[in-house]
């Protein structure tokens, strides 16, 4: 007998992890999928209020209907990351859908022009790290988050309790992160954005080869979109014209983010650009650029400006302190 080929993939009565689901783009995803019934983990800090609206509304259990758990998470905690999967298999049996999107739009708190220890820096890092071992807030939660969710995915889809329920091209999983047109960009005044946004850019291209096993990894490159990430710090409406510059709606990509899981003209490892009314592939190789509207902002001089202002005071970027300093 042949073998049976690929399964069309839809999220009609599957379940989904979505990290970052208190708001903005993950929000308006898992609110999608709920709405196409699919059952949803929202795995986050905390739920705005919206968000909560949206856990309460689908929480109970009832025949026909998706329901939605709130799974308090720390991303940069792998321990967090381990335990939503065991929520998922506890309240749904499983997991077919695991989008990592929780990130930062490298905030004062963690970011390059405020180093770690610096006299007057607001940077939460800390510049002697655990075990002396440093950390950026930034990258974890942007970088290292999605690379270990994504491996967590893998490792519970190729090993199930139940080995019928094992990976395969007809019991096909997918994996979409949420990169940005910034990973194809400099960003001067956000250079740890920047650098986590084309790594994972460079890690949904590399992740492939996966869609012979039936697991598809790609994701979404969205311009600008109207989110706390933006709304919430003053200091990066700093480079927008609000006047002339065109925002996403949170919806807009999420609907580009289901495109990503069921569409399969989309294969694994594409970088889908999502620009106002437009997508396409962002190539890998000689790829012409972000365009469409919402690609850019207007007044990018401005950010520029502010990090000179912050390299132009006295000391920047020196530790106060030094702990455990041999010399």
């Amino acid at each position: 007998m042949a073998a049976s080929g690929p399964s069309n993939f839809s999220v009609d009565g599957k379940t989904a992890i979505v990290t970052g689901a208190g708001s903005g783009i993950n929000l308006a995803f898992a609110n999608l999928l709920l709405s196409r019934n699919c059952n949803v983990v929202f795995a986050d800090l905390n739920l705005r209020p919206e968000a909560q609206k949206v856990v309460d509304e689908y929480s109970q259990k009832q025949d026909g209907k998706p329901r939605a758990v709130f799974a308090k998470t720390d991303v940069v905690k792998w321990d967090d990351l381990s335990r939503m999967f065991d929520v998922a298999n506890k309240e749904f049996g499983g997991i077919d859908i695991v989008c990592p999107g929780a990130g930062v739009f490298e905030p004062h708190w963690s970011n390059f022009w405020h180093p770690p220890g610096a006299k007057n820096s607001s940077s939460r890092d800390s510049p002697h790290g655990d075990s002396g071992i440093g950390h950026y807030a930034t990258l974890d939660i942007n970088i290292t988050h999605p690379i270990r969710t994504t491996q967590l995915a893998i490792a519970a889809w190729m090993n199930p309790e139940n080995a019928s329920h094992k990976v395969s091209p007809t019991n096909p999983k997918r994996v979409v992160h949420i990169t940005s047109v910034a990973g194809q960009v400099a960003l001067f005044n956000a250079p740890l954005y920047a650098a986590s946004k084309h790594a994972i850019s460079g890690f949904i291209r590399s992740m492939g080869s996966l869609d012979s096993l039936g697991i598809r990894v790609n994701g979404v490159a969205p311009g600008l979109i109207k989110t706390p990430l933006w709304t919430d710090h003053p200091e990066k409406m700093l480079v927008v014209d609000e006047k002339k510059d065109v925002f996403l709606t949170p919806e807009e990509v999420a609907e580009a983010m289901l495109k990503c899981v069921e569409d399969e003209a989309i294969g694994g490892g594409w970088v889908l650009e999502v620009t106002k009314n437009k997508t396409r592939k962002v190539e890998a190789l000689n790829d012409p650029g972000p365009s469409g509207e919402g690609s850019r902002v207007s007044h990018s001089e401005r950010g520029s400006q502010e990090v000179f202002q912050w390299l132009g005071e006295e000391g920047w970027g020196m530790v106060v302190e030094r702990k455990n300093s041999n010399y």
